[in-house]
């Protein structure tokens, strides 16, 4: 695999397309700034930090020569550099991940972010493909992912993301990401990237014809209407208003009403709040990290019923990014529940920007079961 090695000589920068092959310096080896890995990358330096190294060309050597002072215009605003953001979403501030070494991420539950009593699935999805896409070229976008979770993750504690290098091509480069708590590996996901081509094109999906978000209500208006719509029971009214309400830092606005809760399907228009940092790597995280909300649940909305307690929990989940997305632009998210057997239910995706363009589809299974009662004497959990 390539590195781009950065190197400064009389004030000129030079890009090397090279191999880190070992220290050139056996004596500074062990200094933390010169402990250099195979494929490691150097970063950003300045005229008094050199890095000499050896290193072997892949191909016939190339030189890009840039004066020092534009040297800046090679950092990218991107979703790792969030924390230097004076103003940045929520969103961002969730994705946003802590390096411990090479390929090794720390990712957090924040206490504003909206919480389960697992962590939510599209915080394991979103972050494992943040630190998937630190570890790939900025010219390679994520064009498919698949992941699975395995064990319910602790909410109180951090996730560490190890990114697996599967395969590193001209066009294309895959990633294998773990996600670990306490030692045991709760969740992974495995992401392919591509670099942007022409090819041929066509879309047989077509969009439903729903209202626009403007005449819709968001969350946060359907619940004030529910604490004063008389309708309702009173005690109903006054649980719902004692209960701690967090905005999810994702704006929702439903195309159907109540009328509609038992069908297998969902309409309903989204998007981030706040404006989002200019990368299309992070809008695809952030995307990736909205699509299991409300998803999985769909395949309950038929066996729906008064008194009914259930138990859901994401099995799989896939996604293909079809189009460049805008999560901070209003997209139309279309699922459908085509079976639900065995205690799994199946749902699958589209998403649409406001022009009709079918941006991403998407599958996911989840278990979905009655919740058990409680005898009077439960059993112990060890």
């Amino acid at each position: 695999m390539a590195s781009n090695i950065f190197c400064y000589f009389n004030d000129i920068l030079i890009i090397l397309k090279a191999e880190v092959s070992a220290p050139a310096n056996a004596e500074e080896a062990n200094r933390p700034d010169y402990v250099l890995n195979k494929y490691d990358y150097f970063g950003y330096g300045t005229n008094s930090s050199v890095h000499q190294v050896n290193v072997v060309a892949l191909s016939k050597l190339t030189c890009f020569i840039l004066p020092n002072q534009y040297g800046h215009l090679l950092q990218p605003k991107t979703i790792w550099n969030a924390e230097e953001t004076p103003e940045h979403s929520l969103l961002e501030q969730i994705l946003h991940l802590e390096p411990l070494e090479v390929d090794i991420f720390r990712g957090f539950t924040l206490p504003e972010a909206p919480t389960f009593r697992q962590v939510f699935g599209g915080q394991f999805i979103g972050q494992a493909l943040a630190a998937a896409s630190k570890t790939v070229d900025c010219l390679k976008m994520v064009h498919s992912l698949h992941a699975i979770f395995l064990v319910a993750g602790d909410n109180n504690i951090p996730i560490i993301y190890q990114v697996h290098r599967a395969r590193d091509g001209s066009s294309f480069a895959t990633r294998k990401v773990e996600a670990k708590q306490k030692g045991l590996v709760v969740f992974t996901l495995i992401a392919s990237f591509q670099k942007e081509e022409v090819g041929f094109e066509h879309q047989a999906a077509i969009m439903p014809d729903v209202p626009p978000p403007e005449q819709l209500l968001n969350l946060e208006e359907i619940r004030e209407r529910r604490l004063t719509d008389p309708r309702f029971p009173s005690q109903y009214r006054n649980l719902a208003a004692k209960k701690k309400f967090i905005p999810w830092p994702i704006e929702m606005r439903f195309c159907e009403g109540s009328a509609s809760q038992h069908k297998p399907s969902l309409n309903y228009w989204f998007r981030a709040r706040g404006k989002l940092s200019d990368d299309q790597a992070l809008h695809r995280c952030v995307v990736a990290y909205a699509s299991d909300l409300l998803f999985s649940g769909v395949s309950l909305n038929p066996h729906r019923e008064k008194g009914l307690k259930t138990y859901c929990l994401s099995l799989d989940h896939s996604i293909w990014f079809h189009k460049p997305v805008k999560a901070d632009e209003w997209m139309l998210y279309v699922i459908e529940s085509p079976s639900a057997h065995g205690g799994r239910g199946f749902v699958t995706g589209r998403m649409f920007n406001r022009q009709g363009e079918l941006i991403m589809s998407l599958t996911q299974e989840a278990l979905i079961r009655r919740e058990k009662p409680r005898g009077p004497n439960p059993r112990p959990k060890l």
